[in-house]
């Protein structure tokens, strides 16, 4: 096993590298300012569709995708450096249209989208032009497994009606979300994993109601956000139905395979900006008449930073040369790993940067708080630790 990247992927990575710390870091101010002090705080701020701009102007867009007649044709191992460099800022996804959940629903469009599909919502995505959200998560039941769905997609003459109560829908609160992917059951009788199916449903479609967006740590991450939504007697013509009925789970574990590893490699950019942080932070602050730096302890939190940073790396490239190899299926032991260990990794390690910082470190003039949510939250974003931890288990059980 190699985990040398190509180089192709090299000369990506140090451009994204350069863009990121010339370009997208000092706009973080201005990007957050821009929404605090908006009168409306779901108003998209200019920077960055400047920075969009200027990416794409620079050939530095859609590299997540591994499909050459759509984007950059990178496999996994190539893309796993160049989305860590992304990671180190929570903007810095979108910059190279490469955020979730646009990606995994571009990836959906891809694989499972008739032409029309394609050209009427993939062409835009791919283009920046709008944004798109992933319903399949409801209140009402452990949406961990995607089986439990309740909402119902019922075929009625031409159209589909669908009716249901999601939530975390991110991305669905942005004035930009024009089409979202909606789960549901069509058939209930049906064998447990072929009772589901996904279908496109445009955002301004009657029915459509977003009850409210939800806050993660008392933040409701505007403009982009997170919704709980209502979807009654929502009528959508049958042609919207991807890959057909009962094929919803099918599509789901496509899905999600790549998405979690993505966000694994964007931790790691996470931890990474945050450990040096931590290291200039220490190097700098006096005190008890000394520097941070020379105390045992922040000397001890730095070590071990590293270590942990480097093995997380190691297991996330090992889990994407895997999949490029043998295939998502094969690689997931290894994607199971790196989601249960990377995010865990980066809410410890910004955690320490945070102590670090003091005070200042749970600020809005830093940003490790929104790092640290960010970490926190991908511990149950595309499946809860628990669910990693016992598939994972089960595997191995079998192995003995």
């Amino acid at each position: 096993m190699s985990l040398q990247i190509s180089s192709k992927a090299q000369d990506l990575k140090d451009r994204v590298a350069d863009f990121m710390e010339t370009h997208v870091i000092p706009a973080e101010n201005d990007y957050f300012g821009y929404v605090e002090g908006a009168r409306d705080r779901w108003t998209i701020p200019p920077i960055i569709e400047e920075l969009k701009a200027k990416a794409k102007a620079e050939g530095l867009w859609n590299l997540w995708c591994p499909y050459p007649d759509y984007g950059a044709g990178l496999n996994n191992l190539d893309y796993a450096p160049l989305a860590e460099m992304m990671g180190r800022s929570i903007i810095g996804p979108e910059v190279f249209n490469c955020n979730a959940p646009d990606t995994g629903n571009m990836e959906v469009l891809m694989k499972y989208g008739t032409d029309a599909q394609k050209e009427q919502w993939l062409t835009p995505l791919l283009a920046g032009e709008m944004r798109s959200a992933f319903c399949m998560t409801e209140p009402a039941v452990a949406s961990s497994d995607a089986t439990n769905v309740e909402a119902s997609i019922v075929r009625d003459g031409d159209d589909y009606v669908l009716n249901g109560h999601k939530w975390w829908s991110t991305g669905a609160p942005d004035p930009r979300c024009e089409i979202l992917i909606f789960m549901g059951k069509n058939d209930p009788s049906a064998p447990k994993h072929i009772q589901q199916s996904m279908i496109l449903v445009p955002m301004d479609t009657p029915g459509v109601t977003l009850t409210r967006p939800l806050q993660v740590f008392g933040d409701d991450d505007a403009p982009h956000g997170h919704a709980e939504m209502l979807f009654e007697n929502v009528r959508v013509p049958a042609a919207n139905m991807l890959l057909g009925e009962g094929r919803g789970f099918e599509i789901a574990q496509g899905r999600l395979g790549p998405g979690r590893i993505h966000h694994c490699m964007r931790l790691i950019g996470s931890a990474q900006r945050a450990l040096e942080m931590m290291i200039t932070r220490a190097k700098s602050r006096v005190a008890f008449g000394k520097p941070i730096s020379d105390q045992g302890v922040v000397r001890q939190q730095i070590a071990m930073s590293v270590c942990e940073i480097e093995q997380a790396r190691l297991l996330a490239m090992a889990a994407a040369d895997k999949m490029d190899r043998e295939g998502n299926k094969e690689a997931r032991d290894l994607i199971a790993m790196a989601k249960i260990v990377v995010p865990q990794m980066a809410q410890t390690v910004i955690d320490r940067a945070i102590q670090v910082h003091g005070a200042g470190g749970l600020s809005q003039d830093y940003q490790l708080a929104r790092l640290f949510a960010y970490a926190r939250t991908i511990r149950l974003a595309d499946g809860p630790d628990e669910v990693h931890q016992d598939a994972l288990a089960r595997q191995w059980l079998k192995k003995f």
